[in-house]
């Protein structure tokens, strides 16, 4: 039996394979990493939700607004359409600065926690605390936001960066706070919480910045990121003033240990990673976590591309999002290679 072949189709199949590379191209484009993934977004948070998207907040340059986008990639959110959720108040405490928003579902719902300030000017706009927004429907995109309430700690003082984990099924803050009698800007905590804004424990105080890395420009560690992976809890954390100063260290603890004793946590005794003048990269901090489309592990951080600032560093707008894989050495634990150069992701 024999079968005849049209020109036609013969042609037809022919364009059609000669277009099947330039196709595939276009899809890996539209896949492709490419850093900064977002300007002028600081305090990124991005992660991968159970809905399959990709949610992505951070600070903005203003400071007066809370933000959101999704992709169903990483690379799709540079260009995703950004939702304002909710702007400072006309006056009282969240009258002034927004800082460091982070998205949660908790308790089936969408809760968005972000330190405020009030307005007015003077050392007044940094008198920092803890606050959350929650969403009243199951589409953070779609959904009204407002405020839901206050974080309550044990001190009336500076605090902020919050970020929320579940470990051994209970769920935990972490945090940045200044506590008094302690002569350093801010630490870190830890408890369980018995509510979104409510602690079911005194807190842990897990790390003080009192090695040199962690104390130019100002006595800080702030930001905390949880990565649990290969029996342990690894927390980083960044230290330092916001400037190319700026920079990550990380805690970790064994997985089975009580993680609410601060002794089962070691800090690392140098930067996990920090500025690569060689590579155009200033001041890595600020980190979140999140796995990619094939499911490797990625690291998400801001940074600046230029070292020389005009002014107060949290009032320069160019920090920017940035991503890049994360590696494990031989132990199972988390290499940070240096920032990667601006351009496409290899």
């Amino acid at each position: 039996m024999t079968t005849k072949i049209s020109r036609r189709l013969l042609i037809g199949g022919l364009a059609t394979s000669a277009a099947l590379p330039a196709l595939a191209q276009r899809r890996r484009a539209g896949t492709r990493i490419v850093n900064p993934l977002v300007k002028n977004r600081a305090d990124a948070q991005v992660f991968r939700h159970e809905d399959g998207w990709y949610y992505m907040t951070g600070s903005v340059p203003e400071y007066d607004r809370l933000v959101l986008r999704r992709s169903r990639t990483i690379a799709g959110l540079t260009t995703a359409t950004e939702r304002v959720l909710w702007r400072h108040e006309a006056n009282g405490p969240m009258s002034g600065f927004l800082w460091a928003p982070e998205l949660h579902r908790i308790d089936d719902r969408w809760i968005m926690y972000f330190a405020a300030g009030p307005s007015g000017g003077g050392e007044d706009v940094f008198r920092i605390r803890t606050y959350a927004v929650v969403c009243d429907g199951p589409d953070p995109m779609t959904g009204s936001w407002s405020v839901l309430g206050q974080l309550q700690t044990p001190w009336d003082s500076f605090n902020l960066d919050s970020t929320v984990f579940t470990h051994r099924g209970t769920r935990y803050m972490a945090w940045a706070q200044r506590e008094p009698g302690i002569e350093t800007n801010s630490n870190l905590y830890l408890a369980p919480l018995a509510t979104p804004l409510t602690l079911g424990a005194k807190p842990a105080r897990l790390t003080v910045p009192e090695l040199p890395w962690e104390v130019r420009g100002f006595k800080v560690a702030e930001a905390p990121a949880v990565l649990a992976r290969n029996g342990r809890l690894f927390m980083t954390y960044s230290a330092s003033a916001t400037d190319a100063r700026y920079c990550l260290g990380m805690l970790t603890a064994r997985d089975d240990a009580d993680i609410m004793d601060p002794a089962v946590w070691s800090k690392s005794p140098v930067p996990v990673m920090q500025t690569s003048a060689a590579r155009r990269i200033y001041g890595p901090g600020h980190n979140s976590f999140t796995t990619d489309e094939r499911g490797r592990d990625m690291l998400v951080f801001h940074a600046r591309d230029y070292e020389k600032i005009e002014g107060d560093p949290l009032f320069d707008p160019n920090r920017h999002t940035r991503v890049q894989p994360i590696r494990y050495d031989a132990a199972g634990v988390p290499v940070f290679d240096p920032p990667v150069a601006n351009g496409p992701l290899a």
